[in-house]
């Protein structure tokens, strides 16, 4: 299938690996031109030429930066001739008990998982609807569906996140001028944040990691955690012409984790 978005622009965050990474490998293999961001220099650079080496017809910008910084979003949007295709992306705050968060933790929470996506929103929407296309994929959390109670501060940003969302991408001045605003929630995915999870609790309950591995995997029904590559193809979905009629949504990926029917 055509998706339609060979040589829009796409300005994808935090892509230098994981989710954000199969993002912007499923973009640029339909045809789009990226603009790729992270904090690390050496990692970003290597996604970076990987992609060029790979789909060498498509541009690919690496721009080095902290995306929840004023400096890091001004960047990132000045090496993007437009911007089409949005992925707002960060990594979620750690987890805790919230009788020990103080609040410079929420706010950091707050800014890089609630008002750096609608920062880099409120910049980049408008152009989209004057020009008659735009795609906004926000990358948030499984857990707004189900909380998970030792990640109070991302429940609570991301969940800040989904109801602005949800107001917005309503609005018909975008929706009705073929611009979408959805949400992504991953469940398990094998990611290096994943595996930093299992190590943690593993060295926290004093059990060996294959152990909790194993009882992770049992939770899911697919029988497996998700990959990278998977999670990309759907976000590239999201940004297609096909997913015109798409929009406010906050769409679950997680293997069948979840057990409810809503």
């Amino acid at each position: 299938m055509d998706l339609g978005i060979a040589g829009k622009w796409a300005l994808v965050c935090a892509a230098s690996k994981g989710l954000g990474k199969g993002c912007a490998q499923a973009l640029v293999r339909e045809g789009a031109q990226v603009v790729i961001t992270a904090r690390g220099v050496e990692a970003l650079e290597a996604t970076a030429d990987e992609l060029r080496l790979a789909h060498p017809r498509s541009v690919v910008i690496a721009v080095a930066g902290d995306i929840t910084t004023p400096e890091g979003r001004a960047a990132a949007l000045a090496a993007c001739p437009q911007v089409d295709i949005l992925v707002n992306n960060a990594g979620g705050p750690p987890p805790g008990d919230f009788r020990q968060w103080d609040r410079d933790a929420w706010i950091k929470a707050l800014d890089a998982n609630m008002l750096t996506p609608i920062e880099l929103i409120k910049a980049t929407v408008d152009a989209m609807a004057e020009r008659g296309f735009g795609r906004v994929v926000n990358i948030t959390s499984g857990a707004v569906k189900a909380p998970i109670d030792t990640l109070g501060l991302s429940n609570g940003a991301r969940s800040g996140l989904t109801g602005f969302v949800a107001g917005l991408s309503r609005q018909p001045r975008l929706a009705g001028r073929n611009v979408t605003i959805n949400n992504l929630l991953p469940g398990s995915f094998d990611t290096d944040r994943l595996q930093a999870s299992f190590r943690g609790g593993a060295a926290n309950a004093g059990q060996a990691i294959e152990e909790l591995v194993e009882r992770r995997r049992r939770t899911i029904p697919a029988g497996r955690f998700g990959n990278a590559a998977e999670f990309g193809e759907f976000c590239a979905f999201l940004c297609s012409r096909q997913a015109g009629y798409l929009t406010g949504q906050n769409l679950l990926i997680d293997g069948g984790a979840y057990p409810g029917t809503f």
